[in-house]
């Protein structure tokens, strides 16, 4: 596995706008499994560029849902770097299954993807996230962070200066008329 330290830079999500009061939390992808981590496991995916991150959100769709924009800073000092894909001269031949049609395999067939083993891997290792290519953005770099790895030297934060993203779900309830 190729490693690197990352940062500081900037990648940003669109954040489902009920749930945009917790831009830090990976819980989401816990529920159902995201490309390289397995239901309850806490990963959050954020992508290097603001085309990319809409691609992913919209994940094949050609129309998007109601989004906000986040930013994030982030540095984190152990990530496995796949962003230029596989190559057998750096990676094992099970890296070469990274951009399986995990979802597919694990609610269809009801099998472990892959991808999640690759995960797995990658978490056990100490890593705090993953860089890996867009498979929805031709040209794309993606950033799985892995919060349960996340150290006191790793950063990561929304880029809220200004205090606009919301506090809790209240913003979302029915206002009397």
């Amino acid at each position: 596995m190729l490693r690197i330290a990352l940062g500081p830079s900037h990648y940003y999500r669109y954040l489902t706008p009920k749930w945009a009061y917790l831009p830090l939390s990976g819980a989401g992808a816990a529920l159902r499994g995201g490309r390289f981590n397995r239901p309850g496991v806490e990963a959050l995916y954020l992508s290097a560029e603001p085309d990319t991150a809409l691609a992913e959100y919209r994940q094949g769709s050609s129309l998007p849902n109601p989004a906000t924009l986040a930013a994030y800073r982030t540095a984190l000092a152990d990530v496995v770097d796949l962003s230029a894909g596989y190559d057998p001269a750096h990676w094992s031949t099970a890296w070469a299954d990274w951009n399986c049609d995990w979802r597919w395999i694990a609610r269809v067939e009801h099998k472990v993807p892959p991808s999640w083993q690759l995960g797995d891997e990658a978490i056990s290792s100490g890593a705090t996230g993953l860089l890996f290519p867009s498979t929805h953005h031709s040209g794309g770099i993606n950033l799985v962070v892995f919060i349960a790895n996340l150290t006191a030297g790793d950063r990561l934060a929304a880029h809220d200066p200004d205090d606009m993203l919301p506090k809790d779900q209240r913003s979302w309830e029915p206002r009397p008329s």
